[in-house]
This record gives C-alpha cells, structure tokens and sequence, in this order.
C-alpha cells in the first residue's frame, strides 16, 4: 500500500498536473466568448506551433513541471529548425491539450462524484444522478465510493507519466540536434586529449631532463658539471612550469587562445636542453621555420619534444641527429639515436602515439622506430 501511495506524496505528480492544467485557461476563456466552438483553441494552435520560439517555451515548461531535477530529460530547449521539428510541436501542442482536458474533467468531476456517491451512501441520494439507479440499497452506494477515488489516482499519476512520455518523444532533441550534441561531445574529448598529450609531452620532458642531469652530475662527482646540472635542471624546471601555465590556462579559460604555446621558433630551447643533458645534438634546420602556421608549428615542437625526451630517457646521452626542413609545402621532421636495447618497440607507449595522433590530426603522417641501426622518429606535416 505505500509503494500504491508514493506517486501521491512527490511533487513531479502535482507539477505534472499543473503542466496539464495550464491550457484549460485558455480553453476557459474561450469558453465565456463563444462555448458553442469549443474546438477553436484547439485549432489556433496550429499556426502558433508554427513559430520556432514556441518549441523552446515548451521545452523549457517541460523541463521545469514534468522532469523536475532531472539532468538529462531527453527535452530540448532549442528553437525549431526545420519543418519536421515544427510539425512535432503542433502535434505535441493538440496532445497537451486533450490530455488537459481529459485530467481536468477527471480532477473536477471525480472528486464530486465521490461526494455524491458519500452522500447517497447515507440515505440522500441527488436527484442529478442518472448513472445510478435509485432502487439499489444504500450500501451499494458506499461499494461505489472508492472507484472514482480509484480513477482520480489513475488520471492524476497516468497523464503525468504520459504526458512526460509524450514530451520526450516529440520535444525531444531531433537528429540535428542529436549529431551537434555528439559533435560538441567529441571535440570535448579531443581537447581532453590534447591536455593530456600537452602535460605528458611538456612534464615528462623535463622530468627526464632533470632525471638525467641529476644521475650524471652524481656520477661525475665534478662540482663544475654539477653546477651545469643544476643550471640546466633549473632552467628544464621553469620551462615546463611556464607550459603547465599555459595548459592550465585552457583548462580555467576555455576561450583563451592557443597562440601562448611555444612553436618551432623555440625549438633551439629544446635542443639546448638535450645538450645540457649530456645528449650530443646535431641539429640542422632548413627552410623559414618562423613562418610555418600556429597550429603545425606548435604540434611541430611538441613531436620534436617528445622525441628528444624518448631519446633521454631511453638511450642516454648518446648522438642524437636532428633534422627540421621547411620544403614543399610540409614541415618534416626526423630524429635519430643509435639504437638501444631499452628503447620501445613500435606502437608502444603513449608518447610514441601521440606523435602519430597529433600528425594525422594534422593531414600528415608519422614515422616511430628502427631504421638502418637507428631509432628514427620521422613525421612530415602539411603546411596548409
């Protein structure tokens, strides 16, 4: 009995209701003007559901008295945009009305019946009655009683859910809408992505800088080389600190843009770094780096950073060649160590796909391991 009685006690039954009631008005209205055309409501509503607007005041109606609360109700509060969207909403307009009107006959007359019914149960039986008849005995009356109390419970909690139902299927969002809100979802994930590949690249660099310089100056046991650790260590540290800024930066502020991120024009800063990490670093840069576009040239340094920092953590200071050429309407890339027993195989390694993530997102292609002896990180990025 009180699971039969919860719907009673929560308030989207009653908010529900009021959803319902709220077109009686203008039926009532209408009804003092001229009540031989009872239809006439029903009719305007035509070209009313119509008018983009409408769709969105429905829906934010609908949100608010039917799926009170409810994060995702499936009810859009967009404008219409094509002519299916505006059919629906008339639909969904003549709906709403005849089930009003059905719950506001049910909660008026209902009630009134029960009362009637009370009544002739005690011996006063209405002369407006015609439903009963009157030779039955008083008792049968009161059997009566707890039918239409029975139905009202029905109108009240039934229309609610299908009126709520009726919402969802014709207020909800149209496959437009659906394929915008899978498209705003996955450039979400892409920037989730890219954070993570920003921080992986920028942090793990200067980890493993630091990693090295801090081994190797325990090693030398030289106070010099020491003091050209911790200088390159400090350096490597404030580095990676003025990129977590920057990628901290996107996360507060989602309109800032991206043109703060170090380019190939800081691409010297990397090579620097290497070096001071004991790597020997032949670099040869062809070609006007400075005026490849924003977004290769930052995805252009962040492949180079991961590949110098595979080379660290991986090899050790071991030669390292580097070749930047700026040719032919792309940006080429190649990195080359001596290959190691520790260094990764194909495919592995989240740095290494993310090389390969962030040229294709680019139109380019990406190169990761062995070749002629070598451990190669080749990429080559379309200028346009």
């Amino acid at each position: 009995m009180a699971r039969f009685l919860r719907p009673l006690l929560r308030g989207t039954t009653y908010t529900r209701l009021l959803h319902l009631w709220v077109p009686m008005l203008i039926v009532s209205v209408w009804m003092f003007v001229d009540p031989s055309t009872p239809w006439v409501p029903a009719l305007a509503l035509v070209p009313v559901g119509l008018v983009p607007a409408v769709r969105m005041g429905e829906g934010v109606q609908a949100r608010l008295l039917l799926t009170p609360g409810e994060q995702e109700p499936g009810i859009s509060v967009t404008p219409s945009r094509t002519w299916r969207d505006r059919l629906r909403t008339v639909v969904w307009l003549e709906v709403r009305m005849a089930l009003g009107a059905a719950a506001l006959f049910a909660t008026v007359w209902l009630p009134v019946l029960t009362y009637e019914l009370t009544r002739a149960a005690g011996g006063v039986v209405p002369p407006d009655l015609p439903v009963l008849d009157r030779t039955m005995p008083e008792w049968t009356y009161a059997l009566l009683v707890p039918l239409p109390v029975v139905v009202y419970y029905g109108v009240v909690v039934g229309c609610g859910h299908l009126i709520t139902a009726v919402a969802r299927r014709l207020l909800g969002p149209s496959a437009a809408e659906r394929l915008a809100a899978l498209e705003e979802r996955a450039e979400q994930l892409l920037e989730r992505t890219r954070i993570a590949r920003e921080l992986h690249d920028s942090i793990g660099h200067a980890l493993t800088v630091a990693v090295v310089q801090a081994g190797a100056a325990r090693a030398a046991g030289d106070p010099t080389f020491t003091d050209r650790a911790l200088n390159a260590i400090e350096e490597t540290g404030r580095a990676a600190l003025e990129d977590l800024e920057r990628v901290l930066a996107v996360l507060r502020e989602t309109e800032r843009p991206v043109s703060g991120r170090p380019t190939m024009a800081d691409a010297d800063r990397l090579l620097e770094s290497a070096r001071a990490a004991g790597a020997e670093v032949d670099a040869d840069v062809t070609g006007p780096v400075e005026k490849v576009p924003g977004p290769v040239s930052r995805e252009g340094y962040r492949i180079l950073q991961e590949a110098l920092t595979n080379v660290l953590r991986h090899a050790g200071a071991v030669p390292v060649r580097v070749r930047v050429t700026v040719s032919g309407g792309s940006l080429g890339l190649e990195v080359r160590n001596p290959l190691t027993a520790a260094t990764p195989g194909p495919g592995r390694g989240s740095g290494l796909r993310g090389i390969r993530e962030r040229a294709a997102l680019l139109g380019g292609h990406a190169h990761t391991g062995p070749h002629e002896g070598d451990w190669q990180v080749r990429a080559e990025l379309p200028l346009r």
